[in-house]
C-alpha cells in the first residue's frame, strides 16, 4: 500500500511528479483548515507538505496516521516540535536553498530605504519633480563603508555579510548565540554585544528565526539604544520585533528610516501606521519570491516529504 501525502497550498507541478512516484497525493492548492474533504484526507495522511499551517495538539489529534512533516520554508515556528517528538513524528524544512534569494531581498530593502527610492519613485511618478524640482531635503544617505549590524549570523545573515562587504565594502558587526568563526574570517565581522551592535550599527538587520527567546526581542529599549541615522531592515518575522515600538521610534526620530519585508500580523492591516510612512520602505513577505528559488524549495520539500514516508534519511531534518 502506497503512503498518503497531503499537499496543502499550491505546489510546482515537478515536485507534485516526483511525490506521486512513491505516494498517493491529495492535493489541496487552495485549502481551508475546516474543509471537510481536507479533514477526511488527514485522517489518511502517512505525510504533509506546505508552508504555514499552525501544526498543534488538535490538528494532530485529526491525523493519526502521521509520521512526516515538511514545511516548504526555512521557518518552522508553525510547528510545535516537542510535540511532534513526543509522537515520533519527523519534520523538516528547506534551508540553504533560498539564502541568497532573501540576502538579495535584504539588499533591497537596505538599499530602497537608504537611497529614498519607493518615496522618490512615488514623487517622479505623481510629477512632484517637474512641478517643484529636487531639493536638498530629499537626499539619501550613503550605503557603503558604513556599519552594518546582523543580528543571527545563519545561513542567510552570512549571505548578508558576503554582499555587504564584497559589495559595498561595509564593516560588519553581528551578534549571535555564538560566535562564528568562518564569518569573523571570511568577510572580518566582529562579534559583539545586542547592545554594543545597536549603538554603533549605521545598519541593522535582524535574521533570528521566531522562537520564545526571540519573540519580541527588538523592543522600546532596543530602539532607544539606535543610533538617530539608523535604519533598521527585518526580513525574518514580524512578531520577533514590537511593532508599535517601530511605530513610535519612527515618528518619534529616533531612527531615521526601516525597510520591512514581515509584520505581526500578515497580509498586513490596511491602518497599520507603517503603510503611511514615507521613511518605511514595505514589502509582502516575499523574501524567497522567485521562480527559480521556490521551485527548488519546492523540490526539497518533496525530496524530504517522500524520504519521511519511504523510510529513508531526510535530506534536512529540523531535529
Amino acid at each position: 500500500m502506497r503512503p498518503v501525502v497531503v499537499v496543502y497550498k499550491p505546489l510546482y507541478e515537478e515536485a507534485l511528479d516526483y511525490i506521486r512516484t512513491a505516494c498517493d497525493v491529495e492535493y489541496f492548492p487552495g485549502y481551508k483548515k475546516e474543509d471537510p474533504a481536507f479533514m477526511q484526507a488527514l485522517k489518511r495522511a502517512d505525510g504533509l507538505i506546505g508552508s504555514g499551517l499552525n501544526v498543534d495538539e488538535a490538528f494532530l489529534d485529526r491525523a493519526p496516521r502521521l509520521k512526516m512533516i515538511s514545511n516548504k520554508s526555512v521557518g518552522y515556528d508553525n510547528l510545535d516540535l516537542s510535540l511532534l517528538k513526543e509522537r515520533g513524528i519527523q519534520a523538516s524544512n528547506t534551508p540553504g536553498v533560498l539564502d541568497d534569494t532573501v540576502a538579495d531581498t535584504i539588499m533591497a530593502l537596505l538599499l530602497a530605504a537608504a537611497r529614498r527610492i519607493t518615496e522618490l519613485d512615488a514623487f517622479v511618478k505623481k510629477g512632484g519633480w517637474s512641478k517643484n524640482g529636487f531639493k536638498d531635503e530629499q537626499f539619501g544617505v550613503d550605503v557603503h563603508h558604513k556599519k552594518l549590524g546582523i543580528i543571527g549570523m545563519g545561513g542567510i545573515g552570512q549571505m548578508v555579510a558576503k554582499r555587504a562587504r564584497f559589495g559595498f565594502d561595509m564593516n560588519i558587526l553581528y551578534h549571535n548565540r555564538s560566535r562564528h568563526e568562518r564569518a569573523e574570517h571570511t568577510y572580518e565581522a566582529i562579534y559583539c554585544s545586542m547592545n554594543e551592535l545597536l549603538e554603533q550599527s549605521d545598519f541593522i538587520c535582524v535574521m533570528t528565526p521566531l522562537t520564545e527567546e526571540t519573540k519580541g526581542m527588538i523592543g522600546a529599549e532596543q530602539f532607544a539604544k539606535m543610533k538617530s541615522s539608523a535604519i533598521f531592515i527585518n526580513a525574518s518575522r514580524g512578531p520577533v520585533v514590537d511593532e508599535h515600538a517601530l511605530i513610535e521610534a519612527l515618528k518619534s526620530n529616533q531612527i531615521l528610516a526601516a525597510g520591512l519585508d514581515v509584520f505581526q500580523q500578515e497580509p498586513v492591516h490596511p491602518d497599520n501606521p507603517l503603510l503611511q510612512m514615507a521613511n518605511v520602505v514595505t514589502l509582502p513577505h516575499i523574501g524567497s519570491a522567485t521562480e527559480e528559488t521556490r521551485k527548488k524549495m519546492a523540490m526539497l520539500a518533496a525530496e524530504n516529504v517522500v524520504a519521511g514516508v519511504t523510510g529513508k534519511r531526510l535530506k534536512t531534518p529540523i531535529f
